[in-house]
């Protein structure tokens, strides 16, 4: 853990004088952030809406919190309904000089980022990569005929108008100190929680009216050759784990609770862009995400741990209720 989420997440008394050295730049943070949702509220700055329902899913807070499986979770869930619904991405990392920007099953984690290729794998749907979210999601609807929009971490991207909004909370970490950035890891107070329509909690305790979100694990899966995987199981002697996520703790946390046994644990900045120095020859574990940006120098024996999101039927049943609403309320 880097002293920064030490400072956020673990806080001691001897981590509240960098809080406190830190409060007035938090203070210019809320000020500006304040200040542009208030413009947006005000109609000063413009917020666009388009002719099909949106649903935005994001966080408060910096770092992963488990939006890529859920955004997936949705699209699937939807498919099966009969909607044909679009994904929305920023795209970070990647750059591409195009917007907006649709990806496809061969597209590179360099031009796209590494969530959309990630994303592309697991879902048979237009997905759109674009920064201009409101640019994006009518492209969608107006190439592709998608009658519902799900924007990836665009909570706090008030240009976009948006129908549902849900929130994704860390359930080990939660808000850490409850403090906005930079003395803390949160971009909108936890007062945000209240106003979106579900917050679902990826792992942990759920409270109030908080949905559980588990990851479910598969097989192990080789980085290199696709159709080449294994149990858990089979790891015979001690592994490098390596991460490259909001979280990297989490990832290693899941391996030693399944009985990895871990010679080391290589922890990278969130969208870390690796080249084949970062990793040993050696038999490495990996998240999916980091595996997409790895496939082209990748060794014999890398290998990704899949997931994917599990909900309880309570959840789809208020989000369906939900979305029928907005979607005879657009027509």
């Amino acid at each position: 853990m880097s002293w920064i989420n030490k400072v956020w997440y673990s806080p001691s008394w001897y981590h509240w004088p960098i809080v406190i050295f830190l409060l007035p730049l938090t203070g210019v943070f809320w000020a500006l952030s304040a200040t542009r949702r208030w413009a947006f509220v005000k109609g000063f700055k413009s917020s666009q809406s388009i002719s099909v329902p949106v649903i935005v899913v994001g966080n408060i807070s910096v770092g992963g919190n488990g939006k890529t499986p859920l955004v997936v979770y949705l699209a699937n869930r939807l498919k099966q309904e009969g909607y044909h619904p679009g994904v929305l991405s920023r795209g970070y990392g990647g750059k591409s000089k195009v917007y907006p920007f649709t990806v496809e099953t061969n597209s590179s984690a360099n031009i796209v980022g590494d969530e959309p290729i990630l994303m592309k794998q697991h879902i048979n749907c237009p997905l759109m990569v674009d920064p201009i979210r409101a640019r994006g999601a009518k492209a969608l609807v107006d190439k592709h005929n998608c009658d519902v929009i799900i924007c990836d971490d665009g909570l706090q991207h008030y240009g976009l108008q948006r129908d549902i909004e849900i929130v994704v909370v860390d359930g080990q970490r939660r808000t850490g100190n409850n403090v906005l950035l930079p003395a803390g890891p949160l971009r909108e107070g936890r007062w945000r929680l209240q106003q979106a329509d579900f917050v679902v909690l990826n792992g942990g305790k759920v409270e109030h009216n908080e949905f559980l979100m588990s990851l479910e694990s598969g097989r192990l899966v080789n980085v290199k050759q696709a159709n080449k995987s294994k149990s858990i199981a089979d790891l015979r002697t001690p592994v490098i784990a390596a991460a490259a996520i909001g979280n990297p703790q989490r990832f290693f946390d899941s391996l030693l609770q399944k009985q990895v046994r871990l010679k080391q644990c290589l922890s990278f900045v969130d969208h870390h862009k690796f080249t084949a120095k970062d990793l040993p020859k050696e038999c490495v574990i990996m998240t999916e995400k980091d595996a997409v940006k790895c496939i082209d120098f990748a060794y014999e024996d890398w290998w990704y741990l899949p997931v994917r999101a599990k909900l309880p039927q309570r959840f789809d049943t208020e989000l369906l209720a939900r979305l029928k609403q907005v979607t005879v309320a657009k027509k």
